[in-house]
């Protein structure tokens, strides 16, 4: 593992299970080990951003609501009291080393629609420019989808790379990532670094192993594939230690994943880094060609539309396998996207009765994947 010391901008992410007891509540000694290392990292000129699960672990003890499954407005309600909990608990442990901290609550529109991401952007770029540690968490007093479905990996991942952070650390309660979960197969193995995320590594994947958290291993690669591709190493290693930051410094175990070699920068990163695509299209060989040498989707290309989406929303494009290849900025609603799919450029006018776009996703709005790359079949012509 490199030193975190040679990055510039490390954003942090930490799990429910890490800050927050079951039973006693906040964990006030691992806290501080943690806050103590980020005040080593900013004393060396690095940029901290922390992501911070546990709002609604933290407020269900201070509500004393016990383990037992809670309804939609229960979590909610847990939310808000753990919120201003845990920035109050986050503002005095890196207040301790005299750093300033400011709390960021996102919902997932925040970071899907491009002028709220913007806005956000530039919230964090100004606290970080005023030396403040900027602890950001799903706002989950109101994001009802994030409360049953979201988890705070990809959040962190899609924050890092909205920042331009060249290393994102998910502190978890695995120390990184194994052939197979090993809780359930001893002959897994350890894998210390990650060239690419290949469908073999994703295959490697298992659930979440704490009830207090949302994610498992599977949304860690999902955030893996968004901070890669931007031009972001990931690190996952075990946060259940103390000091766990400066436990990475000194060697300990951690899978590291090695961003791409060719990221996506500016307007794209944002394209890529769409966490939830509006629709699908799946596309013929011909059209994955076109795509793979930086080409327009044309409707000729495209074989099945699904989804419910309008002209602007971010679609996935797949192969005719299922495999995702590309995500791009789709030109026509889903309605109209049905209508002329398969048909060449000169048959769209005639079917739909007005002069349109010939591309169905422009190649300035689309990004390949790069496991798409690997995988590109034989060309077909396009803008």
């Amino acid at each position: 593992m490199q030193s975190l010391r040679k990055y510039r901008r490390i954003t942090v992410k930490i799990g429910s299970a890490l800050l927050v007891d079951r039973t006693t509540g906040l964990k006030r000694e691992w806290l501080a080990s943690l806050a103590q290392d980020v005040g080593t990292l900013a004393a060396g000129g690095a940029e901290v951003l922390v992501v911070s699960s546990g709002a609604i672990a933290l407020g269900r003890t201070i509500l004393g609501l016990g383990k037992r499954a809670l309804k939609l407005e229960e979590s909610q309600a847990a939310a808000a009291v753990g919120q201003i909990a845990l920035a109050g608990a986050w503002s005095d442990a890196l207040g301790g080393h005299g750093l300033k901290s400011g709390q960021i609550l996102l919902t997932l529109g925040d970071t899907e629609e491009r002028r709220r991401y913007l806005n956000a952007r530039a919230t964090i770029s100004t606290l970080l420019k005023m030396k403040a540690v900027p602890v950001i968490n799903e706002n989950d007093t109101v994001a009802t989808s994030e409360i049953r479905y979201g988890d705070n990996d990809r959040l962190a991942a899609r924050v890092a790379t909205m920042m331009g952070a060249d290393l994102l650390v998910l502190l978890s309660d695995i120390d990184g990532l194994y052939t197979a979960p090993p809780a359930r197969d001893p002959n897994a193995q350890f894998i210390p670094v990650v060239e690419r995320i290949t469908p073999d590594i994703e295959a490697m994947a298992g659930a979440a192993a704490s009830e207090l958290s949302r994610g498992g291993m599977r949304t860690k690669l999902d955030a893996g594939k968004i901070a890669n591709a931007a031009g972001t190493a990931m690190v996952i290693t075990a946060g259940t230690r103390l000091s766990p930051l400066m436990a990475i410094e000194r060697g300990e175990r951690a899978t590291f994943f090695k961003p791409s070699p060719t990221p996506v920068k500016g307007y794209k990163t944002w394209i890529a880094g769409q966490l939830e695509p509006a629709g699908r299209l799946t596309v013929d060989a011909g059209a994955i060609g076109a795509l793979m040498s930086g080409k327009s989707l044309l409707p000729a290309g495209v074989k099945l539309v699904s989804g419910n989406f309008a002209r602007g929303d971010t679609v996935a494009i797949l192969s005719p396998e299922g495999r995702e290849i590309a995500r791009g900025l789709v030109a026509y609603d889903a309605a109209d996207a049905v209508r002329i799919a398969g048909l060449k450029t000169a048959e769209i006018e005639t079917v739909l009765g007005y002069e349109a776009r010939s591309a169905m996703i422009h190649r300035d709005d689309l990004v390949v994947s790069h496991a798409g790359v690997q995988g590109g079949a034989g060309a077909q012509g396009g803008e």
